[in-house]
């Protein structure tokens, strides 16, 4: 967390075009073919995009989607088969998580007919499009705050919680909180939305069903594949107040879009970042959830670790289901900002991404190698500020296309920023030169496209020695092993496959510190 929709088919042939002609810019060799998109989450690679720091189009230095329109090819470098968006609906902080409207496009980001060509661009280039979505939360200024208190008794205060209905005053909203301070020195109230009302459900039920089949007319080709659910939860914030929304809001609300569309994908956000996720892939019927688990072992780079974080989120994934694993995300501390941590370390981690069984996620500036870590000093959400900064399309930030939307000199988010010009970390730098990281995440994405049994094959951990992770896949008439040294001396790998050359960098079984190797 802080961590639109009528007409869709008047797009021209000759827009689309011009869409796509503009994305193709300079990238290299897409590390998988267009093809139809596949519904299975098995067979995806989702790229998250943090949409006010990625990609600014006119100039004004926020991100947006006439951006991420024009480097589609890009994301077909890096072997993307969906793409992830923060949410798009207009809000007063930069996150856009709360929303002062449901309805519509955040200005800043363009109009709802920029999303139309976006959503056609990505469709024609064989990428799915998952929108972020919370919706457990109003705050001053959406027509449904000023509707109730307005006239707390009538039908519009039903859609609101209220810890006095009678005097007026809302309930509060996640975390206790009644009012937040946030970028910019702007300060907003905030409250619940009554989720078990049957006219917010309804209301949700139409609003969901709208960005899926925005004609409804039964074709989805202009609809989205799918939904992200931020702080998704049964008893929301843990209060009694919403309880069983797994089975009385969510997975009804999944039901209802699923009878329309059954390729839709559903992923929970687990509010609780320690659940490996049972509880929403069955009663809630998720299609996925996040493998915070093992992201935190990953994170560890320890044999025990892992090998319990794949336990556990084996246990709680039921067939048909899915984990997305990630080393990072736009609320935690970047990978690349660990203590202790190497460029081989980065590249491993990106190899368990990628080669465990799950879908891989990557978060913007993660195949970059981007820097960041939470300011502790803030107490708004300029604190996660450092870990959303700009993508690094170019060697400086003065380069037209960088969204540094947050540049006030003299703020500690600025002067203080982790990316700085020249410093290797930027597509322009890394694209096309060996060893770089992200031509290591253009191999990976290109070895799991090319291996089926890396996407859809069965897991199993080995017995090896000591500091020596050892994972087979097999499926598809082949089997992988994924050999992984996690101690700082080298290690010799002699089990299946030792014999053949490393997929992955083309050495053998001799394991330099912290490195993995994909072997037949």
């Amino acid at each position: 967390m802080m961590s639109a929709r009528k007409g869709w088919r008047w797009l021209a042939g000759a827009a689309l075009a011009g869409a796509l002609a503009f994305s193709a810019g300079t990238a290299p060799a897409s590390a998988a073919p267009v093809t139809a998109r596949s519904a299975n989450l098995s067979d995806d690679v989702v790229y998250h995009v943090f949409v006010r720091s990625w990609r600014d189009s006119n100039g004004d230095r926020i991100g947006d989607l006439n951006g991420i329109a024009s480097r589609i090819g890009y994301l077909k470098s890096l072997g993307v088969t969906a793409v992830l968006l923060t949410p798009l609906y207009p809000s007063r902080v930069y996150h856009n998580y709360f929303a002062t409207s449901f309805e519509g496009i955040e200005p800043a980001y363009g109009s709802m007919a920029d999303f139309r060509r976006l959503l056609a661009a990505l469709h024609h280039a064989g990428i799915k499009l998952y929108l972020d979505m919370e919706f457990q939360y109003v705050v001053d200024g959406h027509p449904w705050w000023r509707e109730a208190l307005a006239d707390p008794a009538s039908a519009a205060g039903d859609r609101l919680l209220w810890q006095d209905r009678a005097r007026g005053v809302l309930a509060d909203g996640p975390f206790g909180l009644r009012a937040f301070d946030h970028f910019g020195g702007d300060r907003q109230n905030v409250t619940t939305v009554n989720l078990k009302a049957p006219a917010v459900r309804a209301y949700f039920d139409k609003y969901l069903m709208d960005w899926v089949d925005p004609n409804h007319d039964g074709r989805f080709d202009d609809g989205v594949d799918g939904f992200r659910l931020d702080h998704m939860m049964d008893d929301l914030d843990s209060r009694g107040l919403l309880t069983d929304l797994f089975t009385e809001f969510w997975k009804p609300a999944f039901d209802h879009l699923r009878a329309a569309n059954p390729r839709l994908s559903f992923i929970a956000e687990q509010a609780d970042w320690n659940d490996s996720g049972a509880g929403y892939l069955t009663r809630a019927d998720t299609s996925a959830v996040f493998g915070f688990t093992l992201e935190k072992a990953i994170r560890q780079f320890d044999k025990a670790a892992i090998v319990a974080a794949i336990t556990a989120l084996e246990r709680a994934t039921p067939p048909g289901k899915h984990q997305l694993l990630f080393p990072e995300n736009h609320d935690i501390d970047r990978i690349a900002s660990d203590p202790g941590m190497t460029a081989e370390k980065l590249r491993t981690a990106a190899a368990l991404v990628f080669f465990l069984k799950g879908t891989p996620i990557v978060y913007q500036g993660q195949e970059l190698g981007m820097k960041g870590q939470r300011d502790t000093a803030y107490k708004t959400d300029e604190a996660e500020i450092p870990l959303r900064e700009a993508f690094k399309w170019a060697s400086s930030d003065a380069a037209p296309g960088q969204a540094t939307w947050y540049r006030r000199p003299g703020a500690r988010y600025w002067d203080q920023r982790q990316a700085r010009d020249h410093d290797g970390v930027s597509v322009a730098e890394q694209s096309g030169r060996a060893g770089s990281l992200l031509e290591h995440y253009r191999k990976l994405a290109k070895l799991r496209w090319s291996l089926p049994a890396l996407r859809r094959g069965d897991q199993k951990v080995l017995e090896s020695p000591a500091d020596l992770l050892v994972v087979r896949r097999c499926g598809a008439g082949q089997c992988l092993y994924l050999a992984v040294n996690l101690s700082a001396r080298t290690v010799t790998y002699r089990g299946p496959g030792s014999r053949r050359a490393d997929l992955i960098g083309g050495g053998g079984a001799r394991l330099r510190p912290w490195q993995a190797v994909l072997l037949r």
